[in-house]
């Protein structure tokens, strides 16, 4: 599957109707990864702070 995305990209890439869509797909992908390491980074903060709150409450139950 990989070979025929790659064979797609390359063709589009010859063909100069296509570059827009390759520079979409790429803007597409960076947009992507942008995200998935933006909530990796959030759902750390969020842990931290339930975390925090865990430890504050857990003080007045005990």
């Amino acid at each position: 599957m990989a070979k025929n995305f790659l064979a797609s990209l390359s063709r589009l890439h010859r063909e100069e109707s296509g570059q827009g869509l390759v520079e979409y797909v790429l803007l597409i992908a960076l947009v992507a990864f942008a995200a998935t390491a933006g909530m990796s980074g959030l759902a750390s903060s969020i842990n931290s702070a339930f975390t925090k709150v865990g430890t504050i409450l857990g003080t007045y139950i005990s």
